[in-house]
């Protein structure tokens, strides 16, 4: 067998200490991370610049600097000795075979997923899924997870989208602040200071809109990262808030939060089931992908108007 492959692979021990050393532009601090002396480490970086016949550092006394060959080179072997370490992570961790991992956006996972939960160990008593909450996209090929919750378009890329369902987003606020502010028409909220979701910063210019208001620039306020936080502000009397319903059930079954005006906002976004191709051979995830399936064709997300709000006519 030809070792033309090899040749082209250094000493992982090198290539470990140089990473280490690029990091922290020091050879004993490097020594520190990787558990030799500086001067183990210093070997290990010779040893390497003379397998690649390419100055890699340059010494001032006992700083370090990295020489552009070497900037270039830690720029492109880092990530992937960090690829190689989350896949050995996954190796090792040797999940259980009848679990699965799944990422959800965290407002979803408390409101929507954790209440039907029970169905689907009613279903599978057997099947373990374990949910950790993720807002932003991530690679699965670097990831230990089956499959995620997206909310968007159906764009992440290499996998499949499974549609789960779009959301409709109402105004709630306190009973209390409706009251006191004589909220009787939708210009009237323009009065009330408006709360935001942080990625959603536009989505009272597109109310207003529906409703016929005729306010360019809504002055919005505060603006919270999740809507379970938003809720909470807006049950608080701080504003009123533009939130999907099928989030705030509870508090709008309570009383905690009402609904002056039936006048949703939705868009083209929705909630998919996203995973990789290959995970629909698995039969545990095809079980699973069912299941949140079939509890996405019952959901019920139109708006509750609270009894006696001027939305109810």
């Amino acid at each position: 067998m030809s070792n033309g492959p090899r040749r082209l692979l250094p000493p992982t021990s090198a290539l470990h200490c140089f990473a280490a050393a690029a990091r922290h532009g020091s050879f004993s601090r490097a020594g520190e991370e990787v558990g030799l002396t500086q001067s183990a480490v210093s070997r290990q970086i010779a040893h390497l610049e003379d397998w690649l016949q390419t100055l890699l550092f340059v010494r001032h006394g006992r700083r370090v600097t990295l020489s552009a060959e070497g900037r270039d080179y830690a720029e492109a072997i880092m990530p992937a000795l960090e690829r190689i370490r989350r896949a050995t992570a996954r190796a090792l961790e040797r999940r259980p075979e009848r679990e699965l991992s799944i990422a959800t956006l965290p407002s979803f996972g408390m409101r929507w997923l954790a209440p039907r939960l029970p169905r689907l160990t009613e279903r599978h008593p057997d099947l373990i899924v374990n949910f950790l909450a993720r807002s932003d996209e991530f690679d699965f090929a670097d990831e230990n997870f089956d499959a995620a919750i997206h909310f968007g378009l159906p764009d992440w890329p290499h996998v499949t989208h499974d549609l789960l369902f779009r959301e409709e987003a109402i105004p709630v606020t306190a009973p209390a602040l409706l009251a006191e502010h004589a909220i009787q028409t939708p210009a009237d909220l323009a009065k009330l200071p408006l709360l935001v979701q942080s990625s959603r910063r536009n989505a009272w210019t597109q109310w207003f809109e529906r409703a016929g208001v005729p306010v360019a620039v809504p002055a919005v306020g505060p603006s919270f990262e999740h809507f379970l936080m938003l809720a909470q502000a807006a049950a608080a009397g701080a504003g009123v808030a533009l939130i999907p319903s099928f989030l705030i059930e509870p508090e709008l079954r309570s009383g905690a939060l009402a609904c002056p005006f039936a006048l949703p906002i939705s868009s083209e976004h929705a909630y998919y089931l996203v995973y990789p191709p290959d995970r629909i051979a698995n039969p545990l995830f095809l079980h699973f992908r069912d299941w949140i399936v079939h509890e996405a064709a019952g959901s019920d997300s139109s708006p509750l108007v609270r009894p006696g709000s001027p939305g109810n006519g």
